[in-house]
């Protein structure tokens, strides 16, 4: 949609640290947010500007909101909708510029799938054709590409313009390790990012 701000959407593996990032962002919690070392963020949660009151609002209702891009995600049916959530958040200077989206922290094997009602690449991929920015986050624990993550990177070819890469947590190891940590990841990530130019990885303590 024209009338809504940019979007900017965040993946990683599970407890990466996206959504203290989205806290950081927005510069105070916002209604829904789940923050843990274990699998917390289940939905695809947008987390846009509100002028009145904080709320959360069902994905059905979001779809008819005016003003917002996600029209189009009824065709993924009511499975996916009851997966999915607004969070209106009042005072925040940079939502009434910019439009974010957490996605569930991408698990391994067959938890990825077990009680999903909707095919999670496509709408990852939905979410990708109509975002400006796609942050793929890591913590520096966890650097391993997993066969799930591999599989949804793969599955954005045609955005890999529009995607930045973070390393969390960096002030829990020390700066040597962290050297060897990113080189590690820019390893891991050259195997699955098949462009000519070598990804940037932003580093960061969120």
């Amino acid at each position: 949609s024209f009338s809504s701000p940019p979007m900017v959407m965040l993946i990683g593996p599970y407890s990466a640290g996206k959504t203290s990032f989205i806290k950081h962002l927005v510069g105070k919690s916002f209604p829904g947010e789940r923050v843990g070392i274990e699998p917390t963020t289940d939905k695809f949660v947008a987390i846009m500007n509100s002028e009145d009151e904080e709320r959360i609002v069902p994905g059905n209702a979001l779809t008819v909101t005016p003003n917002t891009p996600f029209a189009g995600l009824e065709k993924f049916g009511n499975g996916f909708l009851t997966r999915f959530e607004g969070s209106q958040v009042t005072g925040s200077e940079i939502l009434k510029n910019l439009l974010i989206v957490d996605t569930p922290g991408i698990l391994t094997g067959e938890k990825q799938t077990i009680g999903r009602s909707y095919n999670y690449q496509e709408v990852l991929e939905w979410f990708a054709e109509r975002s400006d920015m796609i942050i793929l986050m890591f913590d520096v624990q966890k650097i391993d590409v997993s066969d799930e993550l591999s599989a949804a990177i793969k599955s954005l070819p045609k955005h890999y313009n529009k995607v930045r890469v973070i390393l969390n947590k960096a002030d829990s190891i020390s700066q040597q390790n962290l050297v060897k940590v990113y080189g590690a990841l820019l390893w891991n990530l050259g195997r699955v990012i098949t462009t000519p130019e070598i990804v940037k990885v932003y580093i960061g303590s969120f």
